[in-house]
């Protein structure tokens, strides 16, 4: 079970508009390398959910001789339902920059998608890098989230003791204040996907 927690905080929001004034908040170890990962979410047509996933299992070795898949799931709820959510890694821009173009020019793949194209309703793409303390790796048990958790059960019953903790209540009380939005979604693992 993957539980993504995506949220918008109002010193993101400045530094889009202003970098160079939050640059200086930065504290702790840097990224030095350009790699990062490319979060694809597609929105499906109503009932075609199975087809679709059947379309990719199929045919993901032809995609994942490209560039490396770090995970597949659907969407168990949180947000809109009949939805993929996929992790691509690369190394750098230029490198996604010749993947894009290597899989348009791959025939085979792109026979392969087109069944598919038909099945999606609404796609969308962001890019994230991981915070420079983290580490992106396969978990010792069947079961990863990027907050990790047996099942959904333990992950309420965690939030509900953490709510007990005054640590936990302060820090809240403390960050709120910067957050505009947030948005939780328990993903499932696709039989394909590599991080499960």
């Amino acid at each position: 079970m993957l539980v993504l927690r995506s949220g918008l905080t109002r010193a993101l929001a400045a530094w889009k508009l202003a970098p160079q004034v939050c640059s200086s908040f930065a504290t702790g170890p840097r990224q030095y390398d350009g790699t990062f990962y490319e979060f694809r979410t597609y929105c499906l047509k109503p009932s075609k959910m199975n087809e679709f996933l059947e379309n990719v299992k199929k045919n993901i070795h032809l995609r994942t001789a490209h560039s490396e898949l770090v995970g597949y799931w659907s969407v168990e709820f949180g947000g809109q339902m009949n939805k993929v959510f996929h992790i691509w890694k690369y190394d750098n821009f230029a490198h996604r920059t010749e993947v894009r173009k290597a899989v348009a020019k791959d025939k085979e793949w792109q026979q392969s998608v087109i069944p598919n194209l038909a099945l999606i309703d609404e796609q969308e793409t962001e890019i994230t890098y991981l915070v420079p303390w983290s580490k992106l790796e396969k978990p010792a048990k069947e079961v990863h989230v990027l907050w990790w958790n047996e099942n959904a059960d333990s992950r309420a019953a965690g939030r509900h003791q953490s709510h007990e903790d005054p640590r936990v209540v302060a820090a809240v009380r403390e960050s709120v204040n910067y957050l505009v939005s947030q948005q939780n979604t328990l993903l499932i693992p696709t039989s394909f996907s590599p991080l499960k």
